[in-house]
């Protein structure tokens, strides 16, 4: 369990680390205010326009970097710090969730692969955890019994959350470089302004990055735990 504890405090750490980055870099770049004066509500209105999408409502949300697109009731949620505000950090997270509205409205295969797993890994990534230490509670670890299989079963079950964070990745790098590149072909933000959109992108990035990695190093822990006894 030691080794666990270690994996897990160094993924916690790297995680705190790069999600520290990301606030800073978005308190630093609400400091560069647009020179257009458009709010993160107005950006994003103006990018659902420019794609013909016309059935997605823009909203605003509680709370600080709480901003997502719900493909459900089609609704671009702005956190209270972006809907209103008109600088640089906001023109990034309003166009990157919009960006999520247009791979909805073209059907991107990414976007309907992650939508497909939110209810299996809504249910099983809670489960999985608890599933693999009953099964090695079973004697998992021999290789036999009931033990193995249920220990196989929280696997397969924590597999699909590894799973979902890696298809995340892809949908999430394309939904910024639809923001980045709409930005600077419509010429919504100055060179400078773009320069910090494409870095806070960057960062809000890197935490799905390490969340994928820390995922996947878990369940190649865990499965050395269950076929490490083996023979």
């Amino acid at each position: 369990m030691m080794g666990y504890y270690i994996l897990i405090g160094a993924i916690a750490l790297v995680s705190w680390l790069v999600s520290s980055k990301l606030k800073s870099k978005f308190k630093f770049y609400s400091k560069v205010h647009l020179q257009n004066g458009m709010s993160g509500a107005e950006i994003a209105e103006k990018m659902l326009a420019d794609h013909g999408i016309r059935d997605v409502k823009v909203v605003s949300t509680p709370g600080m970097l709480t901003d997502h697109y719900n493909p459900k009731n089609k609704t671009v949620n702005l956190s209270e710090g972006v809907y209103n505000q008109r600088n640089a950090a906001a023109a990034a997270v309003s166009a990157h969730e919009v960006g999520h509205a247009v791979q909805h409205a073209q059907a991107y295969e990414w976007l309907g692969m992650r939508s497909k797993l939110v209810p299996i890994v809504s249910v099983t990534s809670s489960m999985s955890m608890w599933v693999v230490f009953g099964g090695l509670a079973l004697g998992a670890a021999a290789g036999v019994g009931l033990g193995y299989w249920v220990a196989i079963a929280g696997l397969v079950m924590m597999g699909l959350a590894t799973l979902f964070s890696f298809v995340t990745l892809p949908v999430e790098y394309d939904a910024s470089n639809r923001a980045l590149a709409w930005l600077k072909n419509k010429n919504v933000v100055t060179p400078e302004e773009y320069k910090g959109s494409e870095d806070a992108l960057k960062w809000a990035a890197r935490t799905y990055l390490v969340a994928a990695i820390g995922s996947l190093a878990t369940l190649v822990y865990w499965g050395l735990q269950v076929f490490g006894g083996r023979d």
